[in-house]
């Protein structure tokens, strides 16, 4: 179903060359070190580019930080975007990037993280250590002393309120990990008073995050308007918007796009501040803002597909289990949210329930689903895949194995091969997922790995219209 392929291995002089080129495509991939000033910069960062021998390169910002360098106050290493899933040398130390991004080390230890990812603490950390160049704990400061800075800089919140949301379990920690980090107190991160977000309502936050252009908007949300899940979600042509439940937070998100500052723009509900670090790392994944477009449309090109609309992305999820309920709801599903899915009350006309959790499904069975419309078929399988998640028998996010996920799929009554490859795609983000009854297809399909996924995305943009294509 799927394969990896090694990145290209860059040097200091390819570096070198894409920082004098400032070229947007490094954005995130690398960072680099001035040694005279200590500080860290993006490629794209429009300051004056220093002598090469002053400089170092290192492959995360973490990285960056643990060799003492702080981050660049001018092209704000935070916002940078992260890295896609073929980009990791490791498929672990990638799958562990991902959740230590989503906070998965916010009051849990590197052995809960190691047992969940089926390896020892200290195979975790030597390969985080290889890979990334930082260990799981200096991973996770990074991410959460980045995520408290942006905050200081763009947003008015108290500084009590950005520790917490930032993942720290105390004020005392975050004030002292960030001037050990950073020799300076939070506060002087903040920027005048005038150039924050003070016009937002209070209960309101509002945020932006980065890509690599081009992306093709419109497109994207067509995909997402088409399958869309009635009543959690209202997709238009210019803005998404969806209720938002994680644990015991819950509220409600609008997104709009900045094509001339290449970032989209993200308002959410304060209530949901105690989980800020895992919702961005969701945001991203639903709208693949890690992608890479030039890297797989020259890939592809190069392997004879025909690339009509550049930036094309690979619809993803807020919580795996709604890709199954996307997949195999079919007709049925705004009565299974009507019926299943908690209410809601929000000002975005549309948004009436959040969407149904794998635990509500397993509790209901396969009796609850057919008496909510479902046929036999697809209710069994919609009730054992919710009691696989609900239990923790089945991991439905990205960094998880995709062909392990897939074999478990195709194993149970009612999963055939295009049911699970869909799943795998959008609950894991993962880029070469791909299905076809045509033994020939799949043949022909092999030369675009491992970007099957995007193919396939690209193959159905050329079916489309001139005209419509061009809106892309």
């Amino acid at each position: 179903m799927v394969s990896m392929t090694a990145p290209l291995v860059a040097t200091p002089d390819i570096y070198g060359r894409a920082l004098d080129a400032r070229d947007v495509r490094f954005d995130g991939v690398f960072f680099v070190g001035i040694t005279t000033t200590g500080i860290y910069c993006r490629p794209i960062c429009p300051a004056r580019i220093s002598d090469q021998r002053r400089r170092r390169f290192f492959p995360s910002a973490a990285a960056a930080e643990r060799a003492g360098f702080r981050p660049c106050l001018r092209c704000r290493p935070e916002l940078a975007p992260g890295r896609g899933p073929v980009d990791a040398v490791s498929r672990l130390a990638h799958a562990a990037a991902q959740r230590i991004a989503a906070g998965a080390l916010n009051g849990r230890s590197v052995a809960d993280l190691a047992g969940e990812l089926d390896v020892s603490e200290r195979h975790l950390r030597r390969v985080l250590e290889h890979v990334i160049g930082a260990t799981p704990v200096e991973l996770a400061l990074t991410h959460r002393l980045l995520l408290a800075k942006r905050l200081l800089t763009d947003t008015a919140l108290p500084i009590t309120r950005i520790a917490y949301a930032s993942g720290f379990q105390s004020l005392r920690r975050f004030n002292t990990a960030f001037r050990q980090r950073y020799r300076m107190a939070p506060s002087a991160m903040r920027r005048p008073r005038a150039q924050r977000d003070t016009t937002a309502p209070d209960a309101t936050l509002h945020l932006t995050l980065a890509y690599r252009p081009p992306l093709a908007w419109e497109m994207l949300l067509d995909a997402m308007r088409a399958d869309q899940l009635p009543g959690v979600e209202v997709v238009d042509r210019a803005r998404y918007a969806r209720t938002v439940s994680i644990g015991n937070h819950s509220g409600a998100m609008a997104v709009t796009h900045d094509p001339a500052r290449a970032f989209i723009a993200v308002e959410l509900s304060t209530s949901l501040l105690p989980v800020l670090m895992p919702l961005l790392a969701r945001i991203r994944h639903l709208f693949d803002l890690d992608s890479e477009p030039a890297v797989i449309e020259r890939d592809l090109g190069e392997a004879g597909l025909e690339i009509r609309v550049s930036g094309l992305r690979i619809p993803g999820e807020m919580e795996g289990f709604d890709a199954v309920l996307r997949v195999i709801g079919g007709s049925e599903l705004p009565a299974l949210i009507e019926t299943f899915g908690a209410p809601a009350e929000f000002d975005v006309p549309g948004l009436t329930h959040f969407v149904p959790t794998a635990a509500r499904i397993a509790e209901a069975g396969e009796p609850g689903l057919r008496a909510a419309g479902m046929s036999g078929g697809r209710a069994q399988a919609l009730a054992v895949i919710a009691r696989l998640v609900a239990t923790g028998e089945l991991r439905l996010v990205p960094g998880a194995d995709p062909e392990a996920t897939g074999r478990r799929l195709l194993s149970i009554p009612g999963v055939d091969a295009a049911t699970a490859s869909a799943i795998v795609s959008r609950a894991l983000s993962w880029p070469d997922a791909f299905h076809a009854g045509d033994p020939d297809a799949i043949a022909r399909a092999e030369r675009w790995r491992p970007w099957r996924a995007y193919a396939r995305r690209h193959l159905d943009a050329n079916r489309l219209p001139d005209s419509r294509a061009a809106t892309g």
